[in-house]
This record gives C-alpha cells, structure tokens and sequence, in this order.
C-alpha cells in the first residue's frame, strides 16, 4: 500500500505524528472503500484495478492491493488486507472483502454486514438498532466511491455493498463491541482513513514538541485536540492556525502537565464527549482500555442539573455516554455543558494555579458541539 506525497506539516496533527517516527496504517473505512472500488469497477465490465486508488476525506489517494478478487456475473468480490502500520490495532493484518451486487435504479446504496462484520442491537451508537456496524464517514467514503466508479462506467450507482472481515467475529471478542451491543463482529471504523499510531512515550514527547513549537511561535492561545474532528471545531469556533493545534489524543494529563511548566494564556480542550466525560471523573488517560464512561458519574451531574431519579437511573443503565447525551437532551437537561463545566475544572486542578485560563468544547461525532464551558483560570 502507498500513499501520494503531502507538503511538509508545519505544525499540529501531521507535525506531530512526523515527529513520532511511527509509521500510520489505513483504517477498516478504507479498506472496505478501496475493495468496494475494485469490486464495483469489475461488476461494470472493467478488470479489477490492481492496485486500485481510493481518495481520502482530507484528501490523500493511497493505493491497495488486492488479496482477492472473483466475479461470478452477478456479483463482484475484492479484497485487501489491513496495514494498520505501527498501532497495535487489533485489526492489524486482517482481510477486508466487499462484495458488490446490482440494484434496481433508484435503490441508491445499500450495506449490508457480511461475515466478521457486527451488526448494532443495542441505542446509543451512532447507527439505528439492526444496521450493520459500518460507521457513518465509512458509509460515506463509500457510497462517494460508488458514484465515482459508476460515473467513469455507466454505471446507475444503485448497489448492495456487503462489508466481510474474515475470523472478524474472533477478533471482535477483544474489543468492547459486546459490551457495547455490536455482536457478531467487528466495527468498520474511520473518520479520516488514516490510522494515527500511538506509542505512549512517543506521543507524549511529540505533544510536548508540539507545545513548544506554538509557544517559539508566539501562540498564547492553544487547543488541546483528541482527533481530527475535534481540531476542525476548534479551527471553526476560534480560528487557531494549524501550529496552535496540539493532537493530545487519549493524553490528557500529558498536555496539561507539560502546559503546567510551560504556560500559555488559553487552552481549549475539545474532544468527543464521551472521552470528555472521562476527563471530567479525573482521569486524565482518556484511551478505552485504559478508562471507561462512568454512567453513575453522568447521572450524578446530571441530577446537578435537574434530572429527575428517574431520569438519573436511565442514564446509570445507558448503553453508552451517547446515549445518556440523548436521553438528556430529551429532558432538557444539559448534560454536554456539565460535563464541559467539570473537565475544565479538574484540568484548573492539574494545573495547580499555571496563568492559564481552560475553557471545554464537547463534540458528538459529527463535530457538532453538545457542551461547552467558560474559559477561567
């Protein structure tokens, strides 16, 4: 697999993984997109494109080889196998297979979860009960590609899209899709295609560069990141420039601590509230093995905020912070902002009185803000 050339990063998310010298891998989302490519482009009487290109949201075209292919008239197979480059990505090396079918005119795309693909059964993800566990920016990769194929072929663009992960319901088990109600595989996962690598002392010494290069250039206002969607709500509710732009990923307490010893005016945390809400508890490693949503916790701040008991059990039993997120919503609630509220406060206490002023941005997955906080010192 390849990747097309990008300028030099002068700061942010690309300076700091450059920095790392770990090499990032393509996501489950990409896979399936690029075997989706080759597969549609056979079904329209094409060969399968070996290597075929895909292009990214942010606009990278890597190229995949495929594993596998077959056609038997009415249907076409690709597959490549995942390179989750140096992240310990369980999925690292597994076989991702699409197999695309002709639909009548105006069907549009249709998924479906194949073998080693889970399907949700539970609320509270971003998917409705008894989709196939295909996240939504996959979803849109791929049907993009779809469009693209059928414009180049003469094609109506209208297909069953079957997503497969083979020995997925295996490797599953060591994820939290049980627990989280996707049974009977895996997730298909992406919102850039790119696998960011993270190696604990790796990470922390690139956003410690990080820092220092916005401080040398004369930032007093910096933004505390856990991905791609979350700089790009920053971006959009204070301008901050791309060198302003720390990527602290599941690291919370390393931002801090470090912005602890090297102070700036303003730091704005923005993330995903779930991971958010970790902060909020105290805990200031935000990774999923390594702390989880703590549902008693929200329906406490939620009963701060009006919830009724009643509202405060629903919220104990959610299947996931998202969940409780739309149950308060429903309520009227605000349990985005309180979350907000309570991870800038124990960010001031990490802190220990630094002359920096923290303010709190809380995301759900499409980057819309659900929470925020004042900035205070």
């Amino acid at each position: 697999m390849s990747e097309s050339a990008e300028p030099e990063p002068k700061g942010g998310r690309g300076a700091q993984l450059k920095h790392t010298g770990l090499r990032p891998g393509w996501t489950t989302g990409a896979c399936a997109t690029a075997a989706t490519t080759a597969a549609y482009t056979a079904l329209l009487g094409g060969d399968f494109p070996d290597p075929v290109t895909i292009t990214l949201p942010k606009g990278q075209t890597p190229s995949f080889a495929l594993a596998v292919e077959s056609y038997d008239g009415d249907t076409a197979t690709a597959g490549v196998v995942k390179d989750a480059g140096d992240d310990p990505d369980v999925t690292h090396g597994a076989l991702v297979r699409a197999t695309v079918r002709a639909l009548p005119a105006g069907s549009g795309v249709l998924f479906r979860a194949g073998s080693g693909v889970g399907t949700v059964t539970r609320p509270g993800l971003p998917l409705d009960v008894g989709e196939p566990a295909i996240n939504p920016v996959p979803r849109q990769m791929i049907r993009d590609h779809v469009a693209r194929v059928a414009a180049a072929h003469g094609g109506s663009g209208d297909v069953e899209v079957t997503v497969s992960i083979d020995h997925g319901e295996e490797i599953a088990r060591s994820t939290w899709n049980p627990r989280l109600g996707i049974l009977g595989g895996l997730s298909v996962l992406g919102t850039t295609g790119i696998v960011v690598p993270y190696s604990c002392s790796a990470w922390i010494d690139s956003i410690r560069r990080g820092v220092d290069v916005a401080r040398a250039a004369g930032r007093t206002h910096v933004a505390g990141c856990t991905g791609s969607t979350s700089e790009k709500t920053v971006v959009r509710e204070h301008g901050l420039p791309e060198d302003a732009l720390l990527d602290m990923g599941d690291f919370a307490g390393a931002v801090l601590k470090y912005i602890r010893r090297h102070p700036v005016d303003r730091l704005t945390i923005c993330g995903g509230f779930a991971k958010l809400s970790k902060l909020a508890a105290g805990h200031l490693d935000l990774h999923s093995g390594r702390s989880q949503v703590d549902k008693g916790f929200l329906a406490e701040l939620a009963v701060r905020g009006g919830a009724s008991p009643g509202l405060a059990a629903s919220i104990a039993d959610a299947n996931t912070g998202l969940a409780a997120l739309q149950l308060c919503a429903a309520a009227g609630v605000p349990l985005g902002d309180l979350v907000a509220q309570e991870a800038r406060d124990q960010a001031l206490l990490v802190l220990r009185g630094a002359p920096v002023a923290v303010d709190v941005i809380c995301i759900d997955r499409a980057g819309n803000v659900v929470g925020r906080s004042e900035a205070r010192g």
